[in-house]
């Protein structure tokens, strides 16, 4: 009963938390990523500082042997990371397709799902299309795409998963100080400790996603068995099918049946990732019911579906990859986020500066 309970809870205070800060901070990787192209890095600041907190909590976590769980037999074990196998291809060109679709969805994953708790219809229509591109692609008829391009994984030495460590054979923590030390220095160019004039400001925001990401790393391992940290392909995946089909498809170990409903761990923060928004908004006055134009509730529709076509295929979004992935060092997650990156970049450049470019002219 405690462990359950445990599992519920954490799960759901998770979600909301990180909803809450979501909101609190307007923090989206979509934007993290399309903004540099207008000389704006401020959104981009608050994500490295996020990746740079996260990679050092999470390791630290895990060299520390924080990392534990029960066993079967009820013995606890000391876990490690989950880091994501490396499917060259897969990641490439699922990561590249999702950067396509955040741009049209008007925000990644987490974006879609923490405005939502904002009350703009066009992001559960986005939530709608995310799921449905992803079941597509896993159980539908993109399933024969997906196979072949994930059926094809590299491996270091003896099914080793590559990590930028053990590909390099430099130490863990030297490749972290080699990432982490640039990044400190460039989010301290943009003034840090300056208050944000209404809600957390983009340090603040930064360092609380890094810190839950961690938090997530020790939850998720203690009360499932694998430190899968936060994502949101698999979970949304796992959320809709438990409460469309009572069965989340999660492993046991992950999973717990409530209420005829059995659920992964995962899918309870994707529950209350709204709500933590909602709250937030709810106490800065900025939530309310908006119904945006047919073309545009369209177009948003279209970007959750192509992400989520994406992110099946390249194995997760920008949290799975681009936040989580990362900061366990996975080669895997280092490239589909690189992807992800010129998937944005290609799509901003199509649907924004282009069409100014032909204004100009």
């Amino acid at each position: 009963m405690v462990s359950t309970l445990g599992f519920v809870v954490s799960g759901l205070l998770i979600g909301a938390v990180f909803g809450f800060a979501l909101q609190r901070g307007r923090f989206c990787v979509n934007s993290a990523f399309r903004e540099v192209l207008f000389q704006d890095f401020t959104m981009l600041r608050a994500y490295l500082l996020a990746v740079a907190v996260a990679m050092i909590c999470a390791n630290l976590i895990e060299d520390m042997g924080w990392l534990q769980h029960a066993d079967e037999a009820g013995v606890m074990v000391t876990g490690t990371l989950y880091r994501q196998g490396f499917a060259p291809f897969a990641n490439i060109i699922g990561g590249f397709i999702f950067g396509l679709g955040i741009v049209l969805a008007g925000g990644c994953g987490s974006g879609i799902l923490y405005r939502v708790g904002e009350g703009n219809l066009a992001y559960v229509l986005a939530v709608g299309g995310f799921f449905f591109g992803i079941a597509l692609t896993r159980f539908g008829f993109l399933k024969p795409v997906y196979d072949a391009l994930t059926s094809y994984q590299v491996f270091v030495g003896e099914d080793q998963v590559p990590t930028l460590y053990n590909i390099t054979g430099i130490n863990k923590w030297i490749i972290i100080a080699v990432i982490a030390v640039p990044i400190f220095f460039f989010v301290f160019q943009g003034k840090p400790f300056q208050k944000a004039k209404k809600g957390y400001s983009w340090s603040l925001v930064g360092l609380l996603v890094g810190l839950i990401a961690a938090v997530a790393f020790w939850a998720s391992d203690h009360y499932t068995g694998r430190a899968r940290g936060l994502s949101f392909t698999g979970p949304v995946r796992e959320f809709f099918l438990g409460v469309l089909f009572g069965d989340s498809k999660a492993a046991a170990s992950e999973s717990k049946t409530l209420l005829g409903i059995t659920m992964s761990w995962s899918a309870l923060y994707v529950l209350t990732v709204p709500i933590g928004a909602y709250l937030s908004g709810k106490l800065l006055n900025e939530v309310k019911l908006k119904v945006p134009p047919a073309d545009e509730l369209l177009k948003v529709l279209l970007g959750g579906f192509i992400m989520g076509i994406g992110a099946q295929i390249g194995g997760g979004c920008n949290i799975g990859h681009s936040l989580t992935g990362v900061s366990t060092l996975a080669v895997s997650s280092w490239v589909a986020n690189i992807f992800i990156i010129l998937g944005n970049w290609t799509m901003v450049y199509f649907l924004l500066i282009r069409p100014m470019k032909d204004l100009d002219v």
